[in-house]
């Protein structure tokens, strides 16, 4: 069990595969299997604790990662086994900086329906909720809350083309619109701040999404599991520098700051 949490724990501060089977010595598929049993306890963790969350501000964007191998690489029949361009939906309360909800998939109006109905199935009552420009918000969300959420989009511009991008990182950003999409939104706190500060946190402790790196994921399965451990960890056992509690402290799903083993128990 001590192997087991030292494992795990490497896994959490960045370390890739590779790196925790060296230290602890256990065997990369050994470690693979506690990153799979892990995940899943994780998965199921936020599932049933992350219910009936109070939230003002709710900030939604998607992060960039591939598996395998990058899109243009990828052939038809490996497509379907998830390989090319992933993407996680992310969902942020502003105020106690809690995930309640996520989704690893293709960046298409699948994945942000998906999102939109946990979202929710885990946050009660209105809210403002602000997303970025990608369009397939614009129905997912009219589908999913109707009129029973304030909505607004931030929408970038940037100096070049993003449609024929082929690089890892946006062209210069020369301004942001912000454009109310329904209800009565703030014009204040239209803004997407908190959840990209919130992909660095997730590029900095998640090694398969450090770019320019070997650690990005070779099967979608493995990269779901580890994003729901990232978020079970991040949500209940990291303390946050500007709260000085965990987020489901702050946001009264938990009572106190738990511990790794206390989190897969």
């Amino acid at each position: 069990m001590e192997k087991a949490l030292q494992a795990l724990n490497l896994l959490l501060e960045r370390c890739g595969i590779r790196v925790t089977s060296r230290v602890t010595g256990l065997h990369q598929e050994t470690v693979l299997a506690l990153l799979a049993k892990a995940g899943e306890r994780a998965a199921a963790l936020l599932d049933s604790k992350i219910r009936n969350v109070k939230a003002d501000q709710v900030q939604v964007d998607e992060i960039w990662s591939f598996v395998h191998s990058k899109q243009k690489h990828v052939r038809p029949e490996q497509a379907k086994m998830g390989f090319g361009d992933q993407y996680t939906f992310v969902a942020i309360d502003r105020k106690s900086k809690l995930i309640p909800s996520h989704v690893v998939g293709r960046r298409n109006g699948i994945s942000s329906d998906a999102l939109m109905m946990d979202l929710a199935r885990r946050v009660s009552g209105r809210f403002q909720l602000t997303t970025d420009g990608f369009k397939a918000y614009l129905d997912s969300v009219d589908w999913t809350f109707g009129d029973k959420v304030d909505f607004a989009q931030l929408v970038k511009l940037y100096a070049g083309d993003e449609a024929g991008r082929e690089r890892y990182s946006p062209s210069e950003c020369v301004g942001a619109v912000p454009t109310v999409i329904q209800g009565n939104p703030d014009p204040e706190m239209i803004c997407t701040s908190h959840v990209e500060r919130n992909n660095l946190t997730m590029r900095t402790f998640l090694r398969r999404l450090t770019r320019l790196s070997l650690g990005f994921s070779k099967k979608v399965e493995n990269l779901k599991r580890a994003v729901a451990l990232h978020f079970a960890y991040y949500n209940f056992c990291r303390v946050h520098r500007s709260l000085r509690v965990t987020p489901a402290m702050e946001a009264g799903v938990a009572d106190h700051v738990w511990t790794l083993d206390e989190l897969l128990a």
